[in-house]
């Protein structure tokens, strides 16, 4: 899933340009606090245009069919829709909290170890809140307590 993430990722920010730094830019400028505003505030209008895409589908396909099996059919296909636009609405939550970060200045620093998460992961990911280490740590500690 981590990629189908992350292509979605590269497919919601496909109009903003990877970041370029300049020759001695300090790490979280102004200017790269305000890209990744940019990509985050793409990312979450993108996820409201679906969730209002899907709340119009299920509206003009409520159906009520006589057949029980198309009935279930339907409730699965609703089902299936509503839990990815659950998963949706807690990105948006977490997009909110990162979006808040940026404006505290404190986004780009590792929330465990305190280091630059860095820009090229935080394109790969703009809600990361750990460096590529720690996150590599809670990944095996999680494995290792089957989670």
């Amino acid at each position: 899933m981590p990629t189908q993430e992350k292509q979605q990722n590269n497919q919601l920010a496909g109009d903003i340009k990877p970041y370029e730094t300049s020759k001695g830019e300090e790490y979280m400028s102004d200017a790269m606090r305000t890209h990744f505003t940019k990509i985050l505030n793409s990312w979450k209008l993108q996820l409201m245009q679906e969730v209002d895409r899907t709340m119009h589908h299920m509206k003009d396909e409520a159906a009520n069919f006589p057949d029980p099996a198309d009935r279930a059919s339907q409730e699965e296909e609703f089902s299936l829709e509503l839990r990815a636009r659950d998963r949706e609405r807690k990105l948006i939550k977490k997009i909110d909290k990162t979006l808040q970060l940026i404006e505290d200045e404190e986004y780009g620093w590792c929330e465990s170890c305190g280091v630059e998460i860095g820009i090229r992961r935080l394109e790969a990911r703009p809600t990361a809140d750990l460096c590529i280490d720690c996150k590599t740590l809670a990944e095996i500690k999680e494995k290792q307590v089957g989670k």
